[in-house]
């Protein structure tokens, strides 16, 4: 019998030509198109056209509530908001010339005497040393910077121990014992709890004398003076409102967790006892794995939820130290400048956008 021939079209299967979507497919395309632009009517209307009238705004100077109508400075508000330098601080001489030294240490003469005052006035940001010289970071709006760098700082810790807890608490509610879901019920209640609220709170916990919950126990257990003023020092500022945090958004990372754990199969756990894996090993191999897509998405989540905190830091803070949030809240009611205030809800806008971004390459997050 012989073979059918390659190169005999006769005998060659034919591949039937590719066809486009069908006319019903096409007709759900277009009716699920005409259902959207409701949704985006909405969306121009509260989202797009504010966010537009603040890009226009950033490049304006007018003042708050004012029947002035302002004028158009270009980038003028972004410069004075980002503008920084760094200066060499040189060492502070006496009389004689030589090196004032007190404690041992060099002492510089101080920042007043080295930053620029004109055309813009910077202030110090904070002082370091570098290859045995000591240098200060100057800027013309030094408390932008700082509220930038403070929220980051808090963003990264607190959404880091938020995760960590978060995680433990999820695996330990996915064990079977007496009272699972009143525990399960009572995790939500700080989370519950309006942020003012729980601000407010901490606020009376953490107050600077014995009437506060912290002293109290830090009085009795020998372990402080009983007058640790957490919101007057200013190296404990940061670290009290990351606690007030953690304490609050833990919940939220756990239920989303949970929420992953439950999906996970547990014939994969069973099959992985069988063959010797102790619960070690079957979180790495099996737990965190099929867990990741969740976890990214909490992350993702709680990032940028974090880079745009305002409620705590102005309700227990106020003015003394600002998150990038309550700057701009503070550049506009406070000292009723639109256009600085604006510049920085767009900075705001590009950096969370920026970690959007970021989060969904780095994780792979759009792909399937």
């Amino acid at each position: 019998m012989e073979e059918p021939s390659l190169t005999d079209p006769s005998q060659t299967p034919s591949t039937p030509p590719r066809k486009g979507p069908s006319k019903l497919a096409r007709r759900e395309e277009r009716t699920a198109a005409w259902l959207l632009v409701p949704s985006l009517v909405i969306i121009l209307l509260i989202a797009i056209y504010p966010l537009g009238q603040v890009f226009f705004e950033s490049f304006r100077e007018r003042e708050f509530a004012s029947s002035e109508p302002g004028r158009f400075v270009g980038l003028q508000n972004y410069q004075q908001l980002l503008s920084m330098t760094i200066r060499e601080l040189p060492l502070e001489l006496d009389a004689n010339g030589q090196p004032v030294i007190e404690d041992g240490e060099l002492q510089y003469e101080s920042w007043v005497r080295v930053l620029p005052r004109e055309p813009m006035r910077y202030r110090a940001v904070t002082e370091f040393g570098l290859f045995g010289n000591r240098y200060v970071l100057g800027a013309t709006e030094s408390d932008f910077i700082l509220a930038v760098w403070d929220t980051l700082v808090f963003t990264v810790v607190a959404v880091f121990w938020e995760t960590v807890l978060g995680m433990i608490i999820a695996l330990a509610l996915t064990a079977r014992f007496f009272g699972r879901g009143a525990m399960r019920a009572a995790m939500l209640v700080p989370w519950a709890v309006i942020t003012a609220v729980s601000a407010r709170i901490w606020e009376w916990m953490l107050q600077p004398t014995r009437a506060g919950l912290f002293n109290t126990v830090g009085s009795a257990l020998g372990i402080s003076d009983g007058r640790t003023n957490f919101f007057g020092d200013v190296a404990l500022q940061l670290p009290s409102m990351i606690v007030m945090d953690v304490w609050k958004t833990t919940p939220f990372m756990a239920l989303l967790l949970l929420a992953g754990l439950s999906t996970i199969p547990k014939e994969l756990y069973e099959a992985a006892r069988v063959d010797g894996a102790n619960p070690i090993r079957q979180y790495f191999s099996i737990t965190l794995p099929l867990l990741a897509p969740t976890l990214v998405v909490a992350l993702i989540f709680r990032t940028l939820d974090s880079l745009r905190v305002f409620d705590i830091f102005q309700v227990v803070l106020g003015n003394q130290r600002y998150s990038m949030a309550s700057y701009a809240q503070s550049m506009l009611i406070n000292v009723r400048d639109v256009g600085l205030s604006s510049a920085a809800s767009v900075i705001i806008f590009v950096l969370i956008f920026a970690f959007a971004v970021g989060y969904i390459r780095a994780f792979g997050v759009n792909q399937e």
